[in-house]
């Protein structure tokens, strides 16, 4: 099982912090953002490539990165891969960067572990992938216990076996508190379909719009995280995270 983790956005809504650092870049509770997703996967059987997608403007600081880091743990091998767009304007989008790396580093026959590069977690992913692995495709997602933050989010239902039955981005009318996270399992069956929703002109940005696109197609497995998850998306949650992941070292 390969991993790709998405660190190709700009964060404009964390200017002038992120002008000249990527997001995942940023320093939370003493380490960078990426470095707690990195640390989440120390341990897990079986790990191939950790691909990370990032833009031209901060490629070289992601390969600085990974270098500083492996050679700490020299067991976790990563790729920085350059999707080579600049700005905001002609990023790629979420969804079009894994297509990006899965052509680009001919990923399509292996099972792949998506993450969202600003994702924080206070638990180990093992679990997570422990449970994926049997499945075709595997949705993470967090009970955030709260109707009002749902709306920020996508919002997920599922029936008794936890296959998700309904899937709604940003919903002024949520129903429940089970938020989608951007920490996905995709088979190579299911890799093959982002072609199909790429070619038919759908949202190549949130990570989310595929699975809300796959579900009705697919039955889409979901696995409740524990712990803590945070999402650094505002000054304020990083303020936040920072407090929080500051008590876990």
């Amino acid at each position: 099982m390969n991993v790709l983790i998405l660190a190709a956005g700009y964060a404009t809504r964390l200017y002038p912090l992120t002008l000249n650092q990527a997001k995942p870049l940023l320093v939370v509770g003493g380490k960078p953002i990426i470095e707690w997703l990195a640390d989440n996967l120390l341990g897990i059987p079986d790990l191939e490539t950790i691909f990370v997608v990032t833009n031209n403007k901060f490629a070289a600081d992601f390969q600085a990165w990974s270098q500083q880091y492996q050679k700490r743990h020299p067991e976790l091998r990563f790729k920085i891969v350059n999707d080579g767009s600049t700005s905001d304007d002609d990023k790629l989008g979420a969804i079009g960067d894994i297509n990006f790396v899965l052509t680009h580093e001919n990923l399509s026959n292996s099972s792949l572990l998506i993450a969202a590069g600003d994702n924080l977690f206070t638990d180990s992913l093992a679990a997570f992938v422990a449970s994926a692995r049997g499945s075709e495709v595997t949705v993470a997602v967090y009970d955030v216990d709260d109707t009002e933050a749902i709306k920020k989010y996508g919002n997920i239902v599922v029936n008794a076996e936890g296959i998700i039955t309904r899937f709604e981005e940003k919903p002024q009318k949520p129903q429940g508190t089970l938020a989608a996270v951007a920490l996905y399992y995709y088979s190579p069956a299911v890799l093959s379909l982002l072609r199909t929703y790429l070619a038919a002109g759908n949202n190549a940005d949130q990570p989310g719009r595929f699975v809300q696109w796959l579900y009705t197609r697919k039955p889409v497995t979901t696995f409740q995280l524990r712990g803590r998850w945070l999402d650094i998306g505002s000054k304020e949650t990083l303020d936040n995270a920072d407090r929080i992941l500051a008590s876990c070292r």
